[in-house]
C-alpha cells in the first residue's frame, strides 16, 4: 500500500475500512506486506485500528457503518430502526443489527447486537435501503423482522407504518405465526384509529 493508496482511501466517503477493502483497493499482492504497512499508518495516527481487520478514518466513525462491517452481509434493524422511525419510544443506545449469526459485541465503547435471521430473508433487499456507506432496514421491514424474532412485543404508534408495505413485505418470512400477528396488530390499529 502506497501513500497514494491511503491518500485516495481517506478521501472516500466511507468512514470504516475492512482488510478486505483495503486489500483489493491497494494492489499489494501480499497480505501480510499490507498488514505491516497498515499497522505503520495507525501507529503513526494516520488511521484508527477499531476492531481486528477493521480500520476507520478517525475515531468519529460512522458507528452504523461498522455495524454492517463487522459482519457481513447484514443491515441495520429491530429496535435501532423503530426508534428512529417513532414505532417504539424506549430509548436503546445499542445499535441493532440483522446477520447471519447472533452475538452481543462491545467495540470502543459502543453496544452492537447482531441477530441471526434466515439467508433467505438477509439476502434479500426487499425493504433494505441504501444509507450511503451502510444498509438499512425501512421501517417496514424492521417492523417485520422484529415479529420475526419476538412471538409478543408492543408496538408505542403504529400510525407511521404503510401497512400496505407491510404486507407487500410478509410473503419473504413464510411465516404463519407471524401472518397472524400482523393482521392482529393491523386490526387492532384499525380499530384504534376507528
Amino acid at each position: 500500500m502506497k501513500k497514494t493508496d491511503l491518500i485516495t482511501l481517506l478521501r472516500s466517503k466511507q468512514s470504516v475500512f475492512s482488510f478486505k477493502e483495503i486489500f483489493l483497493a491497494s494492489g499489494d499482492l501480499k497480505p501480510s506486506l499490507l498488514r505491516r504497512r497498515l499497522h505503520y499508518y495507525v501507529q503513526k495516527g494516520e488511521l484508527y485500528a477499531v476492531r481486528r481487520g477493521l480500520y476507520a478514518k478517525d475515531k468519529n466513525y460512522e458507528r452504523r457503518e461498522l455495524a454492517t462491517k463487522i459482519f457481513t452481509p447484514a443491515y441495520i434493524s429491530f429496535e435501532t430502526i423503530l426508534l428512529e422511525a417513532g414505532i417504539i419510544f424506549q430509548y436503546y443506545s445499542t445499535i441493532f443489527v440483522a446477520s447471519y449469526q447472533s452475538k452481543d459485541i462491545i467495540c470502543d465503547n459502543q453496544s452492537y447486537s447482531f441477530k441471526k435471521i434466515k439467508d433467505t430473508i438477509l439476502t434479500n433487499s426487499a425493504g433494505v435501503e441504501n444509507r450511503g456507506n451502510y444498509f438499512a432496514a425501512s421501517k417496514e421491514r424492521a417492523f417485520l423482522d422484529v415479529l420475526y424474532l419476538n412471538k409478543d412485543y408492543y408496538f408505542d404508534n403504529l400510525s407511521v407504518l404503510d401497512f400496505k408495505k407491510v404486507f407487500a413485505l410478509l410473503p419473504l418470512y413464510r411465516n404463519k405465526r407471524m401472518t397472524k400477528k400482523v393482521y392482529h396488530y393491523f386490526n387492532a390499529f384499525k380499530k384504534e384509529m376507528g
